[in-house]
């Protein structure tokens, strides 16, 4: 097989031909490995190279299996496989080496896929894009100048440049969802408790994290759903068996739906003319497809973002600042973690156990909010981000906010960084001002790819359905997928 003819096969598509002994599940890994050397040089995507192990599985694995043993790639946070490192973006954690391996790992190899690498992702997936400077930035293949998204970018790219059809992705904030509109895939943010994040973690972000995967056709993103959902033992979140597999739910078109849309910015700041045309544009689709559309205010506010989303961010920070701190046997310090995830540690401490828990309790009437908003809509369709793939380096810190970092850092100064905080929280979220809502309310939501700027810049467009109803989303996006379809649109 070449590669362009590798190229021409969702994941499913892949497993078939391997049943059919078309190609073996040994010759697919090393086509995946020679695109690696080809394109990872420019785009960073891989940043931990598992060949042996990826060759050992695939000449293991069960032709019969759902995905036969074909080659796959596992985001470097979250999941971990046992003995090898997990760095999760960070250089504290060098020389970590996992002892067990997570639940999903162990599901991986059941179930045929055959990982052979780990993917970038910025430090503790903390920025929607992925610039780690451990690491370096994982680069756009529609244009190596511009971001990747994030946190799950390394696996958006790699997707994108074809190295492999699917692969891990998770979103705490958006972050399968954003790589995805980057990256011109398919990218869905299941129902909390949908995927097991066990056995080594019961719950990530306060059950704002699910893991899940970015594709290229929705039918592998609906396979990925059904064969690897189910609970690991002591689960604190079990999402409802659905009544029919999400694969089944794509050959059919859904009932007429009523979907409410919006371009207005969270914040209230501007959103890229690109992207307000994305939406445009897939609203006359979708009345053209039969659903009733219409314009609405939004079931959210600036205040659901920026106080409320951002202190559990916080506090996770400082969380995980202390659990580096054991892993190191001594405190963490300014030198083993970026100058802002060290800031964002100090404000977690900053904040009292009542500021926590008052945030959290108000994720519930966030989730009441949204979740009248859906006995009316169907459905809420946005930009999945306010602008298309921005250059990279762009929503990093600028030399005076690095200096002022740099100074609360280095004086322990978090009570000063809280009252400057505004800023930050305006930038990171003046780019996602839509995707964290449906990780506090815990609803599935999807990037879909249906735009292109006039320069090749994919922009997908997010629907949210409510809590459970991820079916609905893949009859959609299936029917979406036929009305208009980006398969065959690939960077050059």
């Amino acid at each position: 097989m070449t590669f362009s003819e590798y190229r021409r096969h969702d994941a499913l598509g892949l497993a078939e031909l391997i049943r059919k002994r078309e190609v073996s599940a040994a010759e697919l890994m090393e086509i995946a490995i020679r695109r690696t050397e080809e394109v990872n040089p420019a785009l960073n995507a891989v940043i931990h190279k598992m060949y042996d192990e990826g060759r050992k599985i695939a000449a293991a694995a069960d032709p019969a299996a759902p995905f036969a043993g074909q080659p796959f790639l596992i985001k470097d946070l979250g999941l971990e496989v046992k003995g090898f490192p997990i760095r999760t973006g960070c250089k504290g954690y060098e020389g970590y080496i996992s002892s067990e391996d997570s639940f999903l790992v162990r599901r991986f190899r059941e179930v045929g896929l055959a990982y052979f690498g780990k993917t970038n992702t910025p430090e503790f997936g903390l920025t929607p894009y992925t610039e780690p400077q451990h690491f370096g930035p994982t680069r756009n293949p529609w244009n190596t100048a511009r971001s990747a998204g994030g946190s799950s970018g390394g696996s958006a790219a790699a997707v994108a440049a074809g190295i492999v059809p699917m692969a891990t992705a998770s979103d705490g904030g958006g972050s399968i969802r954003i790589p995805a509109s980057c990256n011109g895939l398919f990218g869905i943010k299941p129902t909390r408790g949908r995927l097991s994040l066990g056995s080594l973690k019961g719950e990530m972000w306060s059950g704002a994290v699910t893991e899940g995967c970015v594709s290229r056709s929705v039918r592998d993103s609906a396979a990925f759903l059904d064969i690897l959902s189910g609970p690991a033992p002591g689960e604190p979140y079990i999402a409802a068996t659905p009544a029919r597999p999400f694969l089944q739910e794509l050959e059919q078109d859904p009932r007429p739906l009523r979907i409410g849309f919006s371009t207005t910015h969270t914040l209230g700041q501007s959103i890229d003319p690109q992207c307000v045309q994305a939406v445009q544009d897939t609203v006359v689709l979708l009345q053209a497809l039969g659903h009733q559309v219409e314009e609405v205010p939004l079931p959210f506010t600036k205040e659901d973002l920026k106080d409320v989303f951002t202190i559990m961010v916080f506090g996770e920070v400082a969380a995980d600042l202390d659990k580096l701190s054991r892993h190191l046997g001594r405190k963490v310090t300014a030198r083993d973690v970026e100058p802002n995830t060290y800031a964002l540690g100090l404000l977690g401490n900053a904040y009292s156990a009542k500021d926590f828990a008052v945030a959290l309790n108000r994720w519930n009437d966030i989730s009441r909010r949204v979740g009248r908003f859906h006995q009316q809509y169907d459905m809420l369709l946005t930009p999945t981000v306010s602008m298309p793939p921005f250059p990279i380096g762009a929503l990093q810190a600028t030399p005076s906010e690095r200096r002022l970092i740099g100074f609360i850092n280095a004086l322990g100064l978090g009570g000063l960084l809280k009252s400057n905080v505004e800023e930050l929280k305006e930038k990171i979220f003046g780019y996602i001002p839509f995707t964290p809502i449906a990780n506090m309310t815990g609803q599935p939501s999807i990037s879909v790819p249906l735009h292109w700027t006039p320069d090749g810049l994919p922009v997908g467009l997010m629907f949210s359905a409510a809590i459970g109803r991820d079916d609905l989303l893949f009859q959609l996006a299936g029917q979406l997928e036929r009305s208009q379809p980006w398969f065959d649109k690939l960077p050059e």
